[in-house]
């Protein structure tokens, strides 16, 4: 490490000041849109007076957009990029998993917040497995998705049999588990 022996902090590297080409540029582009939108107002003041805006044959801001187009812009609006492309992935999950693992491993939930995607198994032997391939599958994911989409794979196993109760019930009894303490 060097020391500075004048006593001055070093200065960070300057970026060069535009050139008076590159400011031209600028003005021009600003004065293009200007006179644009100056002359889509005119426009628009002249329908209005001959009965209404009507539509024609060129594009204007009116025109139904397509159905793509009008999802990906509220995706994009509403900040929901990376939810949508984890359901595209639940939904190629056999694609990205493979046949094999896809029949027993089912992706249930993503959480955004942590960015953990909960998958759920059909045994305990399937859950161990998957568990063994979370890093690698964790990798593939964010490949596919971009950097840090998905940290963390949580993995359980299968559900136990919904707890059902006997025909005989003490009243106000909350099932077995209230008589041991």
């Amino acid at each position: 490490m060097t020391e500075n022996t004048s006593g001055d902090s070093p200065q960070p590297p300057r970026t060069p000041e535009p050139s008076g080409v590159d400011l031209a540029r600028v003005a021009l582009r600003a004065a293009k849109d200007a006179a644009r939108a100056r002359g889509d107002a005119a426009q628009q003041k002249k329908q209005a007076r001959r009965g209404g805006l009507r539509s024609g044959a060129r594009a204007d801001g009116r025109d139904p957009m397509a159905l793509g187009s009008a999802i990906n812009r509220l995706i994009t609006e509403r900040g929901w990029e990376a939810p949508a492309a984890v359901g595209g992935v639940m939904g190629r999950w056999p694609q990205i998993v493979g046949e094999d693992v896809a029949k027993h491993c089912v992706p249930e939930r993503y959480d955004e917040d942590e960015r953990v995607l909960t998958v759920r198994c059909d045994s305990t032997a399937w859950a161990t497995n998957l568990r063994l391939l979370a890093p690698t599958l964790v990798a593939r994911l964010n490949e596919d998705l971009g950097h840090g989409t998905v940290q963390l794979i949580k993995v359980q196993g299968p559900g136990g049999p919904a707890r059902r109760y006997g025909p005989l019930r003490a009243p106000g009894s909350t099932g077995p588990g209230d008589t041991y303490g």
